[in-house]
């Protein structure tokens, strides 16, 4: 059975995550100086596929049978095509990187949501409370179109959310007794649509050229995103999801927004104006409800309060 509340040992865990993901989203904007979008994430995928395969065997689950393909395959592909094929293509120019760390956030509620489809599990109160706080807060982002994100920004980004809790789910019921194993092995489903749409929509001429530009710290990035944020941060989140309750693992990443704004404005000068501010704290604050909040058990007659 599940644990439901994190141990010591995993929250710290949960959090060395969660700084990795917030401080990337700065990584991601050097990746893109140089490189397209689609490109990047297929090279991303490519470093963590290989030559790890090379010494991680196809995952196996708990009583000893393979990972099914199809679950390998859902995972890579939202992963790898919707959540960051999405994300980068939004991140280069569309939405900045602090507020892409915060509306990306949203993945907690489809993770959520799309657990209680699977389960059968009926929505509290207290999460459509938590939900309706996030929707305002999308609200600010979208009045301010264009100051930071475009519309089509946050739509791209609201995908990528919406990947990664298809990732969440797949991972959750995998059942895989190696998670660094499954990640590897997923990566190869990312690749073969990355690399063909990046070849379809952005064209051999912007890859030669992304290349070419490349520098240092694009490939600096690009390992980062293989090693750190990918075998790392999604290996452990994959095997986190694993043990615990959808509901008590997704909100962890609460604390994204907060590396990735800090971040962002150390490193990168991005502005925190009021708007940003206030649509960062609706967000959160729907999140905290959800994560936080423990409805009333109610009594059976003649037993103690």
């Amino acid at each position: 059975m599940a644990k439901s509340h994190l141990s010591v040992r995993d929250a710290l865990l949960a959090l060395a995550i969660v700084f990795v993901w917030g401080t990337n989203f700065v990584v991601i904007r050097w990746g893109l100086d140089a490189l397209p979008p689609l490109f990047f994430a297929t090279l991303r995928f490519s470093l963590v596929f290989v030559p790890a395969a090379l010494f991680l065997k196809r995952p196996r689950r708990g009583d000893g049978t393979f990972v099914p393909w199809a679950n390998l395959a859902i995972y890579g592909v939202s992963i790898g095509l919707f959540q960051f094929g999405m994300l980068f293509i939004a991140m280069k120019g569309h939405i900045s990187p602090g507020l892409a760390s915060l509306v990306v956030q949203m993945q907690v509620f489809f993770t959520i949501g799309l657990s209680m489809l699977r389960s059968g599990e009926k929505l509290a109160p207290h999460r459509l409370a938590a939900f309706a706080l996030a929707l305002a807060g999308m609200g600010v982002i979208a009045a301010h179109n264009g100051d930071g994100a475009t519309l089509g920004g946050v739509a791209l980004v609201l995908v990528a959310a919406m990947g990664w809790a298809f990732g969440n789910t797949a991972s959750r019921e995998a059942g895989a007794s190696n998670m660094l194993a499954y990640v590897v092995w997923a990566a190869l489903f990312s690749i073969p649509p990355l690399a063909i749409l990046s070849l379809l929509l952005e064209g051999p001429a912007a890859i030669a050229a992304g290349l070419a530009k490349a520098s240092v710290l694009t490939w600096a990035a690009v390992l980062w995103q293989s090693v750190g944020n990918t075998m790392f941060g999604y290996a452990s989140w994959a095997w986190l999801i694993s043990r615990y309750p959808a509901a008590t693992i997704a909100p962890m990443s609460l604390l994204v927004p907060i590396f990735g704004f800090g971040a962002s404005a150390l490193l990168l000068g991005e502005p925190l104006p009021l708007w940003k501010i206030g649509a960062t704290l609706l967000i959160m604050a729907g999140l905290a409800v959800n994560l936080l909040w423990r409805p009333r058990k109610r009594t059976v007659e003649g037993e103690p309060c």
